[in-house]
């Protein structure tokens, strides 16, 4: 586990992942306030789940067939905007409204304004318990889609992120994928601070998971875990993804304090856009 924390540190941007942080740049100077520790950690997550493993269609948002994805930790939704925005269900337009009165896209996603989201998500612990009634009713009509969430590694402290996973295991729901953004730091400081989560992977384990660990800035580990889902027939799958807080942003990384900002000027903006062009860039995957 050691080695997958030190290079989620370490692992480049690519000319796409530095691309999808300006999208939530950009959204961050419409609404002049946002999360953006917890968007920068789940860029690649969102970004291989979307380019690569998730069926949908964004001109038919609710096509049966769709799998589905659920982020349970809805304050990193400007992260999902942008892929929304990016794959053609929502105008890219909107960013430029993020969190103003009269637009569809608020400081937590709404099933019912945004085409796309799945689940009205921002009271934590919530999305687990939300994926476990899909997977099951897609099981009890015969469907082949699939339902993936994304949880906060904060979030699970929340005791009914746990009751649901009880259920999913006990129901042996193979069609849901729980996947936690580790990137340690919760909106008050360290989670091994506050609430220490390992050893986390056993615990899963013993909730009858079938469970792996990636480096949730690799795009190309991503794509392999993400591609044998379900790890184990008869089993859910849980991928503990390490990630970097703010990752990309070289002052946010790591800190706490920028968990979230409710009044970011025109010169932080400004200083988050040089900061992604500085990023070293590796050839894209």
């Amino acid at each position: 586990m050691n080695s997958l924390i030190e290079q989620s540190s370490s692992i480049p941007l690519d000319s796409r992942s530095v691309y999808l942080r300006q999208l939530c740049c950009r959204a961050l100077q419409g609404g002049g306030r946002g999360h953006i520790g917890s968007t920068m950690s789940l860029i690649e997550i969102l970004r291989v789940l979307y380019d690569d493993i998730l069926k949908y269609d964004p001109k038919n948002p609710k096509w049966d067939l769709r799998d589905r994805f659920i982020l349970s930790k809805g304050h990193g939704c400007i992260a999902q905007y942008a892929l929304l925005a990016d794959k053609g269900f929502i105008d890219p337009a909107h960013l430029d409204t993020f969190c103003r009165f009269d637009s569809i896209l608020g400081g937590h996603p709404e099933a019912n304004k945004v085409p796309g989201v799945e689940a009205s998500t921002g009271s934590l612990g919530h999305g687990l318990s939300v994926g476990f009634g899909i997977a099951l009713a897609s099981r009890m009509k015969k469907r082949s889609n699939r339902v993936f969430v994304v949880m906060g590694d904060g979030e699970i402290n929340e005791g009914s992120v746990w009751e649901a996973a009880l259920t999913i295991g006990k129901h042996k729901l193979d069609n849901l994928i729980a996947m936690v953004d580790y990137n340690k730091i919760q909106s008050a400081g360290p989670t091994k601070e506050i609430q220490d989560l390992e050893p986390l992977a056993d615990k899963w384990r013993s909730f009858n998971f079938a469970v792996t660990e990636v480096n949730g800035h690799d795009v190309e580990a991503l794509r392999e875990v993400l591609n044998r889902v379900p790890l184990e027939k008869g089993k859910p799958t849980a991928i503990i993804c390490h990630t970097v807080k703010g990752k990309g942003i070289h002052f946010a990384e790591h800190d706490a304090n920028w968990h979230h900002k409710a009044k970011l000027s025109p010169e932080t903006i400004q200083e988050m856009y040089v900061a992604l062009e500085k990023a070293t860039c590796a050839k894209l995957a």
